[in-house]
């Protein structure tokens, strides 16, 4: 229990709920919802068990209920109310909280119950877009802030990235290929941001194409002979941090003269750092896109 994080700040209450340092001080001292506790040198802190009530206590508050009848509920009623609640509508929001609160405690076995929850809900696909999209995007924000650290954050996406691999290995093993495009997914040198290509990845696959993962650091060298093996070949990367933006020009050239030599290849990206280019120069074998679901569209 050493490495679980069970002391925030007030700040940190905002950051990981959304609510206001301001609102939740009237909340403690006007409705009693919340007892801060004090270090031995009298700073101020929450313990885990508030951050979970703060948890509740929104997300009610977020479906109707006012603050004034949430303070007369039993505390230990207010989980069971939530959990009512979310069965019944906004699955998302609950959803999120509870992998919040996984990752918080590194606890795998809440992580594999809500995603369970979730699959009598949705398929894969729908809990990706709506759940795992918006929570990775809070937990990036979060990690910036100094609410969670690294730890957190990989322990996470290495659950999300078990849950990716597994729903395209199912489609995999039933898959009969007939179509004579290959897509080649790979990640530029030292960029290691996987979770977006790889369920591009389970996209291109379950529409039934030929896909080759090649993942994270894949220097441009390792592509040419790609070229020996197929004949109609659509790379698609995925820029997230890198290559910088001082060196992406450079990059963009070297690939459209080392690798889009034959009119039959094509290379697909996506990701902030296409940012620092001005995509109406881009090659004509080369396409940008601006979200994960803009280039599904495009299969």
């Amino acid at each position: 229990m050493n490495n679980i994080k069970n002391r925030f700040s007030i700040k940190d209450l905002e950051n990981l709920t959304g609510i206001k340092a301001h609102t939740i001080r009237i909340w403690e001292k006007r409705y009693d919802l919340l007892e801060p506790k004090r270090t031995e040198t009298n700073i101020r802190y929450y313990d885990l068990a508030s951050f979970q009530k703060l948890l509740n206590v929104s997300y009610l508050n977020n479906n109707g209920y006012k603050i004034s009848k949430i303070a007369t509920i039993e505390e230990h009623k207010i989980p069971l109310l939530v959990r009512e609640i979310a069965s019944q509508n906004n699955i998302e929001s609950h959803a999120i909280n509870s992998f919040k609160l996984s990752m918080l405690n590194f606890d795998q076995a809440l992580f594999y119950n809500t995603y369970e929850s979730l699959l009598k809900e949705m398929p894969f696909k729908d809990i990706f877009y709506d759940i795992y999209i918006p929570l990775l995007t809070e937990i990036g924000l979060l990690w910036q802030t100094d609410t969670i650290t690294p730890a957190h954050e990989h322990f996470l996406t290495t659950l999300i990235r078990q849950k990716i691999l597994i729903n395209t290995e199912k489609i995999q093993s039933k898959q009969v290929n007939t179509s004579k495009k290959t897509f080649v997914l790979y990640l530029p040198d030292n960029e290691i941001h996987e979770l977006g290509l790889m369920f591009i990845n389970h996209e291109i696959v379950s529409k039934g194409y030929q896909s080759i993962f090649l993942g994270q650091s894949v220097p441009l060298a390792s592509l040419i002979d790609l070229q020996n093996y197929y004949d109609e070949i659509i790379y698609v990367s995925y820029f997230t941090v890198k290559p910088e933006k001082e060196n992406i020009e450079k990059y963009i050239e070297d690939f459209d003269e080392q690798i889009l030599v034959s009119e039959n290849t094509q290379f697909w990206i996506l990701g902030q750092m296409l940012n620092a280019l001005d995509l109406a120069k881009l090659p004509k074998q080369m396409r940008a896109f601006k979200s994960i679901q803009a280039l599904i569209d495009e299969l």
